[in-house]
Parts: C-alpha cells; sequence; structure tokens
C-alpha cells in the first residue's frame, strides 16, 4: 500500500485569520491532539480499520467497536477467549479507546477495571447513543437510557471508581425523540457522574441516521458543562466541514464516524486543513485499488481467507462511495466467497491505470 497521498492539485483551505483556532483536547490527563476522534462503529472499526487510519494520520483518538459488557463477564467467568471487538487492543499504538455498553452498573465497573489493568487502554468510553434495536428495546441500554439520566449517572459513578486515573467519557444523542430532547439535562448528569468528556451526536435515536445532525443543538449544550469539553458528532464528511464546525459551534473537538469508513484519509486532510496546511487530496484509483487489498490482507491474516472475505464485502462496499459503478460493485462484491473471486471484482473496477 502507498502511503497517504501527495498534496498535489490538492483542493483550496480557508488560510489565516479565516482559520478558527483549535486547541488541543484535554480528557482528564490525556491530551488529543488533533482534537479529532475516530467514532466506534460496531461491525467496522475494529484493528484493520483502525490501522489504517493510524497509517494516514491526522486522528487524534481513536476507539474500538463498542463492547457488549455483559457478554465480557461471562467470557471471562467461563475462561473463554474473549471478542474479536478487542482484536489488537493489547498491543496497538496509544491513545485508544475502548467503547463499553450495558444497563448494569457493576457489570459496567468489572470491564473498565480488565480494561484499565489488563489492556491499558487510554480512555474508557460508555456507550449511551446506539439507536439499534437489538442494544435498546431488547437489552435496555444505549440510547433507551436516555429516558432515565440516574441510571447513567449511577453507570458513570461505577465506573469511573472502577477505572481509577484513566478518563472515563459518555456519548449520547440529542434524546429519544425530537419531542424528548433532553441532552442538557443528561450532560449534567454525565458531569456531575464525573466523565472526563462528553460526545453528543446530533440526532436523535428516532432519527436513526436520516435527516441531518443538528449542530446548533449540540453547541447550546457547551453553557451548560462547568469543567469537560463538549465533542460534537454527525454529518462531517469533509475537511471544510470540520473546519466550519470548528468555527460555527461552540464545541472542544470533532468525531467523525460513518464518512471515515469510505475515507479513512479525512483525519489526515481535516488535520492539515484546521493547521492552514496543503490539504492532500483523496487518494487516486490506484492508491485506493492499493489500500483496499491492504485492508483485506489485515482482515485476511485475522480471521483466515475464507472468513475475511465474508467479513470484507461490507469494507470494500464502503471503498467504493463516490466511484463510477458503485452500484455494481457493491452488487458484485456482496456475492464473493474466495480470494480468488475477490480479487477479481477488484481488478475489473478498480483497473490498474
Amino acid at each position: 500500500m502507498s502511503s497517504a497521498p501527495s498534496s498535489i492539485d490538492a483542493p483550496p483551505l480557508p488560510s489565516g485569520n479565516d482559520l478558527p483556532h483549535v486547541a488541543p483536547l484535554r480528557i482528564g490527563p490525556l491530551l488529543v491532539d488533533p482534537p479529532l476522534l475516530q467514532a466506534p462503529m460496531a461491525g467496522f472499526t475494529n484493528y484493520a480499520f483502525r490501522q489504517i487510519v493510524r497509517e494516514f494520520g491526522g486522528a487524534g483518538l481513536l476507539a474500538t467497536e463498542m463492547v457488549n459488557a455483559r457478554g465480557f463477564v461471562w467470557l471471562d467467568e467461563h475462561e473463554a477467549e474473549h471478542p474479536d471487538r478487542l482484536w489488537g487492543v493489547a498491543e496497538e499504538p496509544r491513545p485508544l479507546a475502548v467503547q463499553i455498553w450495558d444497563n448494569q452498573p457493576e457489570t459496567m465497573a468489572k470491564v473498565a477495571n480488565r480494561l484499565v489493568n489488563q489492556y491499558q487502554v487510554s480512555v474508557v468510553d460508555i456507550n449511551f447513543g446506539c439507536p439499534v434495536r437489538q442494544v435498546t428495546e431488547k437489552a435496555h441500554s444505549g440510547s433507551y437510557l436516555l429516558k432515565h439520566p440516574e441510571r447513567m449517572g449511577s453507570i458513570i459513578e461505577s465506573v469511573v471508581a472502577a477505572a481509577g486515573t484513566t478518563p472515563v467519557t459518555a456519548k449520547i444523542r440529542l434524546g429519544c425523540t425530537r419531542d424528548q430532547i433532553n441532552a442538557i439535562d443528561v450532560a449534567q448528569v454525565v458531569e456531575g457522574a464525573g466523565a472526563a468528556a462528553l460526545t453528543v451526536h446530533g440526532r436523535t435515536a428516532a432519527d436513526m441516521f436520516r435527516g441531518s445532525a443538528d449542530w446548533d443543538r449540540i453547541a447550546t449544550i457547551k453553557p451548560h458543562l462547568q469543567r469537560i469539553p463538549l465533542i460534537g458528532n454527525g454529518d462531517l464528511d469533509t475537511p471544510q466541514k470540520v473546519v466550519d464546525a470548528f468555527r460555527n459551534y461552540d464545541v472542544d473537538g470533532i468525531m467523525i464516524a460513518r464518512a471515515s469508513l469510505g475515507k479513512p484519509w479525512l483525519f489526515q486532510q481535516a488535520a492539515c486543513a484546521l493547521r492552514g496546511e496543503p490539504i492532500p487530496p483523496d487518494p487516486t484509483l490506484d492508491e485506493e485499488r492499493d489500500l483496499l487489498l491492504h485492508h483485506y490482507r489485515l482482515v485476511c491474516a485475522r480471521f483466515g481467507t475464507e472468513q475475511g472475505t465474508m467479513l470484507m464485502r461490507k469494507f470494500a462496499c464502503c471503498y467504493a462511495q463516490g466511484r463510477r459503478g458503485a452500484r455494481e460493485f457493491r452488487k458484485r462484491v456482496v456475492r464473493v466467497s474466495t480470494v480468488a473471486e475477490f480479487q477479481q471484482v477488484v481488478d475489473q473496477f478498480f483497473p490498474r491505470a
């Protein structure tokens, strides 16, 4: 795989006084510089993806997929192998956050303690924002808990006590529905319970990922926080939008989520934009092909070629975003089951120049 692309033909960016002043983000004792965070995303932000983001650079803090705390404890008690969502965590560079979820303070505390003492993670993040039914309605966790701020406070207090000097953060949505927006009240509970930072996604749980993130509402939370930073999240898919978010909204940090799945180089571009440096262009077709195959090799090295090929289908679909023939590529790649089939589809849709 080639390294980050050159800055030839880079897009223009604001300069001088047009750039917002962006300071490093402090999460407890941890300094996050630049204040750009890679969001935890279930099924996607595994070690292979994090490694690729890290190779491009620009992300001040990377995060794992969210880990089911109850499942983690069960595996511990049965001396079973821990889930692949912790793949690479013990060895990879820091800083690194691990996100956990459940609705039981004691269970969450047990897992936080293990993550801090066995894995030496940089941050323990608590998921109060996942809107997926399996997490909310079935497990009464994630964004379901926004209806129960007092329960959230108990969970955070327990995790903070178990984590010791390692900072604990929380990620929320604006509320459960548009007529139940309670992010300001929840934010005060999060801070009062001892969290070191708060990330807010600018949609409600009922919105899922429809519509647009409401950054005006995210910004209204900041005056109600006395000591912890506010991190905004939602719909940032270009370096210019990252610059504009820092310029126009009262946030201390930015979290980039879905856009980075198709553009893992976005953090590098955004970091350059914030520094007033030339923005590296998107990779060429050849560079993106090399990147896709590099990602594939990382996944297969962990899971073997059969399972790795199956898992790589969804990642490959992300790389097709914005490319000519993307729909046909996705249609073909989700059917591959062997290395040869995967290579054939890539050869067809990412031909060498």
